[in-house]
């Protein structure tokens, strides 16, 4: 029996699928989906780089309330029910599922991908993706590592299967439905369904979600929302960040090679991505500000939701038309200085990325232990809010982890197990803003780029490890005195703030408070010493 029959006999058996009906076409190559994407799908076009310019319909980004965890007995005294995971019960799972499945059996041809999450083999599942849409299998075809075709001849049967029929909508009067779309996972069938959203991006942090769970469930494996590169001595650091914090501009370094941009998992043995691509946001690219990102659009390349000129089919980056979230999937093979396959060794340092627009918390702090756990599970950064007009005041964001929609288990449980790595490891931590500094949003400035590299530079070349510290009050935080490259008055934010004293220690009392408040939602679960490394008023 050939592989291509033996797949089609698994979703026979597994879901009902119809191949007497339906033309299943597995493992297509990078030319065949295009052919499919243009001849079938609506907002097709091929951009004057040669990417494939898709559309992904009413939703151009993730729908995390419309996410659900199966409630089931074999994962469900694990997971972290609450703000981020919302159960469903397994009878509406299959409910799902089968419309999902019907839908896709009115199709004339489905598409069907093979690959694996995870670059380590000890470590990495098989995970098939099933889908109506052409572009879908070549997004994840982008996302997941590709197998050769000897890994293809004893792949056997998936780890992990997504049926995607996003284009059909969910019943809204379903048990637990809240809208006509459902992104919903359960860890017993080892399945994903996603109705009523084509948006590619819940394929992605699907399977984030799933490794979130399996990792450190299963194989005692820290799972993080980071990105990773080495340097030329072997030496790893690993970059943790909310959007607009830096972390694929500051890990994307000409010096260094990329281990990852976005989805990491650290083992006995080091570090792993687990994504065999990038998904890089495209809203004002350009080849002088980001030319890894943008040479690495050609053929291949996944275009989402982007404008462009209708004759040239030359993309317009700054457009955003459609959504601020234009996108680019692409094989991380794409990036020049990329280190193929995606492993390294046990990082040197962790660089917690933080965008404070409030001007209060230093440019660069080294962190104790359990200052790296608190400042993990709370996970802050200030969005700026000058989206309307008139209005100048920065809001305060928390995302355990800098990375809550996708945990699955409580913050505590990742917190305790990367701070039980660092100190085997003997790993250095800092907290880099790379906010505002001498006021707020409106009266400071922006730090400059240049300065946030600066720092970056002097924590790989071990200058920052044998700085001289001063003490930051009310955070605690070790701040140097002097470092090359950056001007020394900028370090500590009391020393540079243009307002009134008083206005300053208001403004830090305030940040204090807005920590305090958001960490006792974890307080339960973590000890009285991490509890105490966060600020004190």
């Amino acid at each position: 029996m050939s592989t291509h029959t033996r797949v089609e006999e698994e979703l026979h058996d597994n879901a009902h699928i119809d191949y007497d009906r339906v033309t299943i076409q597995w493992q297509p190559s990078v030319p065949q989906l295009y052919e499919e994407a243009l001849k079938h799908e609506t907002g097709s076009a091929i951009s004057s780089t040669g990417a494939l310019i898709t559309a992904s319909g009413n939703k151009t980004g993730r729908s995390p309330k419309d996410k659900r965890l199966v409630d089931e007995p074999t994962s469900s005294s694990d997971i972290w029910w609450g703000p981020v995971n919302t159960k469903l019960p397994e009878h509406v799972f299959l409910i799902n599922r089968e419309r999902a499945v019907d839908y896709l059996n009115t199709r004339s041809h489905i598409y069907v991908f093979d690959g694996y999450a995870g670059w380590d083999p000890k470590y990495r599942i098989k995970v098939r993706v099933v889908a109506a849409r052409a572009y879908h299998v070549l997004f994840m075809r982008n996302m997941l590592i590709r197998p050769t075709e000897k890994e293809l001849e004893t792949y056997g049967s998936p780890d992990f299967t997504i049926y995607n029929a996003g284009a059909f909508p969910a019943n809204r009067y379903t048990t637990g439905m809240t809208s006509t779309t459902s992104v919903s996972i359960n860890f017993h069938m080892r399945e994903m369904v996603i109705l009523g959203t084509e948006y590619a991006g819940e394929m992605k942090k699907g399977i984030f979600t799933v490794m979130h769970y399996y990792m450190p469930v299963k194989h005692k494996v820290l799972s993080l929302h980071s990105s990773a590169n080495e340097g030329p001595n072997g030496d790893v650091s690993v970059f943790f960040g909310l959007s607009g914090t830096g972390k694929t501009t500051l890990s994307a370094d000409p010096k260094r090679y990329l281990i990852g941009d976005d989805e990491h998992c650290w083992s006995d043995d080091g570090i792993f991505n687990i994504e065999g691509g990038c998904y890089a946001k495209c809203i004002n690219l350009s080849a002088e500000k980001e030319p890894e990102i943008f040479n690495a659009i050609r053929f291949g390349s996944v275009l989402e939701n982007v404008v462009y000129d209708e004759k040239s089919r030359v993309v317009n980056y700054d457009d955003s038309t459609v959504t601020e979230n234009t996108r680019c999937a692409y094989p991380i093979e794409f990036i020049p200085n990329a280190k193929i396959p995606c492993t390294a060794g046990h990082p040197k340092n962790l660089i917690l990325l933080t965008c404070d627009a409030y001007g209060i918390l230093p440019p660069v702090s080294k962190l104790s232990s359990e200052q790296a756990m608190y400042h993990f599970i709370s996970g802050y950064t200030a969005k700026i809010a000058g989206t309307e007009e008139g209005v100048t005041e920065p809001e305060a964001t928390f995302s355990a982890c800098f990375g809550q929609p996708f945990l699955v288990l409580h913050p505590a449980r990742y917190a305790r197990m990367l701070a039980d790595k660092m100190e085997h490891h003997k790993v250095d931590a800092w907290l880099v803003n790379t906010g505002w500094n001498g006021g707020a949003y409106g009266v400071g400035e922006r730090i400059k780029l240049k300065y946030s590299r600066a720092i970056i530079d002097a924590i790989h070349s071990g200058e920052l490890a044998n700085a001289e510290f001063e003490n930051y009050d009310v955070f605690n935080l070790k701040v140097p005195k002097s470092l090359t490259g950056v001007p020394s008055e900028i370090l500590n934010p009391a020393k540079v703030w243009k307002g009134p004293e008083a206005e300053f220690i208001e403004s830090r009392k305030k940040l204090a408070q807005r920590f305090i408040h958001n960490f006792r939602n974890y307080e339960d679960q973590t000890t009285a010493e991490v509890i105490a490394a966060g600020p004190v008023l």
